[in-house]
């Protein structure tokens, strides 16, 4: 009988060991931020919207490419 209660000492002594180990392991983990919001305009030939970072400049306005920058300026 004492071996028994031992026994289920020790199991739950490893039991909440482990499972703070886990919790600290889970806190420590975050998960990579997301990036902000870009702002969105559309092609001046097409009109399809796309990320004003990747939008080309032209002198009509903002182009999804150069093809279509070129088609409306020429």
């Amino acid at each position: 009988m004492k071996f028994l209660l031992l026994l289920v000492v020790i199991f739950v002594a490893a039991w909440a060991w482990r499972s703070g180990r886990l919790a600290d392991v889970a806190h420590k983990q975050k998960p990579p931020p997301t990036p902000p919001p870009q702002d969105m305009v559309s092609c001046a030939q097409c009109g399809v919207h796309i990320p004003q970072a990747d939008a080309i400049a032209g002198r009509d306005g903002l182009y999804c490419c150069a093809e279509h920058r070129q088609r409306a300026e020429s």
